[in-house]
C-alpha cells in the first residue's frame, strides 16, 4: 500500500470522557500508542492531520460540551495548522465542513483512526467510502466497548470491534494493521 503526500489522518473522538469507567471494558489496548505513532509519523513526514471532536446533543454523554470530558487528551491536543472537525452525530462528515476541506486541499486518501470502532469511526469510514474517497480504517488504532446486541446478548469488545471491520473491509474501506501501513 502506497501512503500518498496528501494521504489525511483522521483522529476520530480522542478526548477525556472516553476513559469514563462508565463506558465499559474496551478492546485493543495499545490502540492509543498506535495512533501516537501515526500521528507522529504524519507530522514528521508533513501530511495533513485531522482531529475529529464529538460535541454531544446529550447532558449525559461523556462528550457533553460542559464538561470535562469533551476536551481532547493530552496527547492528541491538536496543533498548529491541524484541522479540527467538531461534530454532533457519530458521523464526521454529517453536518460538517469535512467533505469540502477535503476536496478543496485535493485529499483523496484518508487514514481512519480513533474510536469507538462500530459507531463513529464506522460511520466516518462508511460516509468517506460512500463519498469516493480512498479510505483505510487503521484496525489497532481503533477501539470499543463491550456492548449488548439487538437481542440482549452481551458481546465481547473484541467480537464488536471484529464485526465492525468486517462491515467495511472491501466495500467502504480497506482494513489493515498500523504495522502494514508504517512498513
Amino acid at each position: 500500500m502506497e501512503i500518498r503526500a496528501r494521504a489525511a489522518l483522521i483522529i476520530i473522538d480522542q478526548q477525556k470522557g472516553i476513559h469514563h469507567p462508565r463506558l465499559g471494558r474496551r478492546n485493543n489496548p495499545h490502540a492509543e500508542e498506535r495512533m501516537l505513532a501515526l500521528l507522529a509519523y504524519w507530522r514528521l513526514t508533513g501530511r495533513p492531520v485531522i482531529h475529529v471532536q464529538h460535541l454531544s446533543r446529550s447532558p449525559d454523554s461523556v462528550f457533553w460540551p460542559e464538561q470535562s470530558g469533551v476536551a481532547f487528551q493530552d496527547a492528541f491536543v491538536p496543533q498548529a495548522g491541524e484541522q479540527l472537525i467538531q461534530k454532533r452525530v457519530p458521523d464526521a462528515f454529517c453536518g460538517t465542513t469535512l467533505e469540502v476541506s477535503l476536496r478543496a486541499a485535493n485529499i483523496g486518501q484518508l487514514m481512519l483512526v480513533g474510536v469507538a470502532t462500530n459507531n463513529s469511526v464506522e460511520s466516518t469510514a462508511r460516509t468517506a467510502g460512500n463519498l469516493g474517497f480512498e479510505t483505510w480504517v487503521i484496525e489497532d488504532a481503533c477501539y470499543t466497548f463491550d456492548k449488548a446486541d439487538f437481542f440482549g446478548q452481551l458481546r465481547s469488545a473484541e467480537a464488536v470491534h471484529a464485526m465492525s471491520l468486517g462491515n467495511l473491509h472491501g466495500e467502504y474501506a480497506t482494513v489493515i494493521s498500523s504495522g502494514q501501513l508504517l512498513a
